[in-house]
């Protein structure tokens, strides 16, 4: 019987197995780890936030302004083909129902379950099983030659299966301690593929902070900012680390911020965020709150314009700012805060990576072109995506979309 192999048991992954096996494949899925479905589950383990609610053309648009090599045509079909009103229906086909939150996130609930990743995943990898679906874990992928034979090391020892189809999804290299950390990337390049270098994305951002501001602001959060870089602006919390900044807004400003490491152009700007402290407030209203105050300018402030202590605390260590001699000068520095960044966090400490197989190595069926009947979905792939659903939007649709064409290819050869 014509077989499916498929390499990596994260939910692009089982989402491939799924169709692929509804289709009537006989589909194996290897896994490095004694589970799938690991980085699903930490992924789920504050929340399970499975889509966005916003329209296609919304999805679209997030997508292209966080992946500048999308094939948006291409995008749009794999995404309409899975979209988020399918991964409602197909969570409530599993008895689970969903919930929108007033942000748009959808996640599994609101029931007994909570919104947590383990009952759902429980009951998927049930209907694998009763699918036919072969579990083989423990099997750490090493090697594909042009005849889809798979090498694997296996508990001391080298395996090897061959199949007449294979899906590859590896993920990233974003928590590698689920299985995920990118060494895939060796191998394709052996097959002369060419892959845009992994990426920290959604990750936090390091500064050389003053040691005062840590001995006062250290863990604490900055609420209701606007925070810019290059020409988009997002409100949301960022909070001081001992290393920099954590929080929503630089994580989705990831794409203008990392522009600096991807340029050829060693001239181009260090990168940088300017934060507006007071978003709801002008420059002359904050002025006109101070009135005549003459000294102790940032402790006036705090009062007055209600800032919080981490605010305080950059106003007042931030190096080559102030000291403060008018209320004009302070106001102007609260609506434009400018923040020198040095570099991302570390990929292991990243929600997501970006980068992946370039997108001219791939047919319009997501299949490797100089490896035919070898399938590609989820992280591996050259997109990338802000947190908020679109992750795992793009993971279930991208599975979903191999699972469908590596069945047709099966059924063609």
């Amino acid at each position: 019987m014509k077989s499916i192999a498929i390499i990596g048991g994260g939910p692009a992954g089982l989402r491939a197995a799924e169709v692929a096996s509804s289709a009537g494949a006989s589909v194996t899925v290897y896994d490095a780890q004694r589970s799938v479905g690991r980085k699903f589950l930490v992924a789920g383990k504050s929340g399970l936030n499975l889509s966005h609610s916003g329209d296609i053309d919304e999805f679209l648009r997030t997508y292209e302004k966080a992946s500048p090599n999308l094939p948006l045509d291409l995008w749009r079909d794999i995404l309409t083909q899975f979209d988020n009103q399918a991964i409602q229906d197909w969570v409530n086909s599993l008895g689970i129902k969903t919930f929108t939150a007033s942000s748009g996130k959808i996640f599994p609930g609101p029931d007994r379950y909570g919104m947590k990743a383990a009952p759902l995943l429980r009951r998927w990898i049930s209907r694998l099983h009763d699918l036919g679906v072969t579990f083989k874990l423990q099997h750490t992928w090493t090697d594909i030659s042009p005849n889809k034979t798979l090498t694997f090391a296996h508990q001391g020892s080298t395996v090897q299966y061959q199949h007449d189809v294979v899906i590859l999804a590896l993920g990233g290299a974003s928590w590698p301690q689920t299985g995920s950390n990118g060494k895939w990337t060796e191998i394709l390049s052996q097959h002369d593929i060419s892959i845009t270098p992994l990426t920290a994305s959604n990750c936090g951002w390091e500064t050389q902070w003053p040691k005062a501001i840590l001995d006062e602001a250290e863990g604490l959060p900055m609420k209701n900012l606007i925070v810019s870089a290059g020409k988009t602006s997002l409100r949301g919390e960022l909070v001081i680390t001992r290393y920099g900044l954590e929080g929503a807004p630089i994580y989705k400003l990831g794409p203008e911020l990392r522009q600096p490491f991807q340029s050829a152009n060693t001239s181009h700007p260090a990168p940088e965020i300017h934060i507006d402290f007071k978003p709801d407030l002008t420059e002359t209203q904050l002025i006109a709150k101070l009135g005549k105050v003459k000294r102790n300018f940032v402790r006036e402030a705090r009062r007055r314009w209600k800032l919080d202590p981490a605010t305080c605390a950059l106003l007042k260590h931030l190096p080559d700012r102030g000291p403060w001699r008018s209320a004009e000068q302070l106001a102007s520095e609260v609506k434009n805060c400018r923040i020198p960044l040095i570099r991302p966090r570390p990929i292991t400490e990243a929600i997501s990576s970006a980068g992946g197989i370039a997108w001219n190595e791939l047919t319009n069926a997501l299949m490797l072109q100089k490896l035919p009947g070898v399938f590609v979905a989820g992280e591996m792939i050259d997109w990338d995506a802000p947190t908020g659903g679109y992750l795992l939007q793009a993971c279930f649709a991208t599975g979903n979309f191999v699972g469908k064409h590596s069945a047709n290819f099966l059924k063609s050869t």
